[in-house]
Parts: C-alpha cells; sequence; structure tokens
C-alpha cells in the first residue's frame, strides 16, 4: 500500500477539487441561467444570482404542450432515447462476437482488422456525410430513426469493439476450452463464460455508447428536419436559431438534457470504471 504524505495528500485533494470545480461550474451557470428570469440575463451588469427565481422554463417544456417549444423538446427526448438505446443494443450485439473472434481465434488478419475499425471509428464525418446522405436518399431513410439508427451503429461498433476487445484479451483462454471440449460452442462460450467475467467491460462500453448516440449533433443535424426524427441536441439548437433567443428556456433544455445521461453513469459507474481500468484477472 503506497503512503503519502500530509504534503501530498493536500495537493491530490486539491487538484481533485479544481477539476470538479472546472467540471460543475459550467452546468451550476447553466442551472442558474435557467431559473433566472429574462431581465436578470440581459441587465448589465450580468445579474450572476437571479433576483426572482422561477421554474417557469422547465414547466413550459413538460407541462405546456401547446407549445411549440414543449412539442419540439419532447419529441426530441423521445427520439433521442430510441435512437441512442437501440443504436447502443444493436452495436453490443455485434461488438461482443467481433471482439471475441479478434480476441481468441487465430489468424494472420486480425490486426488488420482491429485496425481498420479503428480507423473508419477516427475517420472526420466530413469524409464520408454526402456518400452516406445520398444512400439515405435513396433509400427514402432521410428524417427517420432508421437513419441515424444505422449511421451511429457505424460510429459505435469499431469503438466498442475496440473497447471490449482489449478486456477479452485480459480473460484466460483456459477457460473457453474446458466448455468447448465438453462439446459447447461458441456462441455459449461468449454467452455462459466471457459474458459474465466481462460484465463490467460491457457496462463502460454500453455507458460510453450511449453517451455518444446522445450527444452527437453532426449527423442528426443534417439527416434529420423535424420533430419525427430530431434529436435533443438539435432542437435545443433550433431553440437559439430565432431572432430573439429564449436563453432561459435554452438552459433549461440543457439541464433535462443531461439527466438521463448523469442517472446512467450514475446507476453504471463501477461498471464504467473497473471495465475501463480492466487488465487482470484474478484466479
Amino acid at each position: 500500500m503506497i503512503r503519502h504524505s500530509k504534503t501530498q495528500t493536500c495537493l491530490i485533494y486539491g487538484s481533485a477539487l479544481i477539476l470538479a470545480l472546472l467540471l460543475l461550474l459550467p452546468v451550476l451557470w447553466l442551472f442558474i441561467m435557467s431559473i433566472s428570469s429574462t431581465r436578470d440575463l440581459t441587465s448589465l451588469p450580468l445579474a450572476w444570482i437571479p433576483t426572482e427565481a422561477s421554474f417557469g422554463n422547465y414547466r413550459d417544456l413538460v407541462s405546456n404542450l401547446d407549445s411549440s417549444a414543449a412539442q419540439s423538446f419532447l419529441y426530441a427526448l423521445r427520439n433521442s432515447l430510441i435512437v441512442a438505446l437501440c443504436a447502443t443494443g444493436l452495436s453490443l450485439l455485434a461488438s461482443i462476437p467481433a471482439a471475441y473472434s479478434l480476441s481468441r481465434l487465430p489468424g494472420k488478419r486480425r490486426r488488420g482488422l482491429l485496425f481498420a475499425a479503428i480507423v473508419t471509428f477516427m475517420m472526420p464525418p466530413v469524409a464520408i456525410v454526402l456518400p452516406l446522405y445520398s444512400l439515405m436518399a435513396t433509400l427514402g431513410l432521410l428524417n427517420s430513426h432508421f437513419a441515424l439508427i444505422a449511421i451511429y451503429c457505424g460510429i459505435l461498433v469499431p469503438f466498442t469493439t475496440w473497447l471490449l476487445k482489449s478486456n477479452f484479451d485480459a480473460i484466460p483462454m483456459d477457460l473457453d476450452e474446458a466448455p468447448i471440449i465438453d462439446g459447447a460452442n461458441r456462441l455459449q462460450v461468449i454467452w455462459h463464460i466471457t459474458l459474465p467475467i466481462a460484465k463490467p467491460a460491457v457496462g463502460a462500453a454500453a455507458l460510453m455508447a450511449v453517451l455518444m448516440a446522445w450527444d452527437e449533433f453532426f449527423y442528426a443535424l443534417l439527416f434529420t428536419n423535424d420533430i419525427r426524427a430530431k434529436t435533443l441536441p438539435v432542437a435545443i439548437a433550433d431553440f437559439a436559431a430565432g431572432r430573439v433567443a429564449d436563453y432561459g428556456l435554452i438552459s433549461a433544455a440543457g439541464i433535462m438534457a443531461t439527466i438521463p445521461p448523469v442517472l446512467l453513469a450514475y446507476f453504471l459507474q463501477k461498471s464504467l470504471v473497473s471495465g475501463l481500468m480492466s487488465g487482470s484477472v484474478k484466479g
């Protein structure tokens, strides 16, 4: 066990506190803006503390169904949930056997396939957006959930495959050989042996995939044009597209858009830490 001096301990906790403040202060300011009046947000000098705090912007987004802002936000929330969860589920369904095969099965082309997956993930969106747009337009899939799910799967599968492969490598191959000798097939080995051991890694991959799909803006902006398929990043950007932007409403939408991923991260935080830090298996 490593012991630190009092000075080192103070430096560690002080650095952690400074990092936490840097991460939380923008969120705190966004929340203050969401409960501030228009007068406070437009006054000079700027009112850092609202004179009259109100949660009216939140009520307008979730209860005032007659307003276009509430309709746009609620439809976008539904679209984001559908697209992010479906893309994550399909990506894991494809990446788990892919990662297992890259980790376990022999072959000289494994490194090339893994390198190709990484290159695909790192490819800039601008380089492939035109052929993707032409393909979706030809198939009549523009402004649909299916278009975004398919595109996001193309982004997420290489990433989750790479992440899971590095964790599958840490699992001893001896654990796979015994059930295969007894007559089990590869899918049974993956389901009954590999996945229970790599559950934290799968949870980390799922969380990262959901966050990436939830926050994606570029493709969602280009491939959607109304509330049937617009996701939250695009809908919130639309709130600022008019001549007069309601910064309080935009801030409230931003705060509410962070709640689902924050809750998911809270419940999967143990999987995230252990999955990303996994490098060995006790046995």
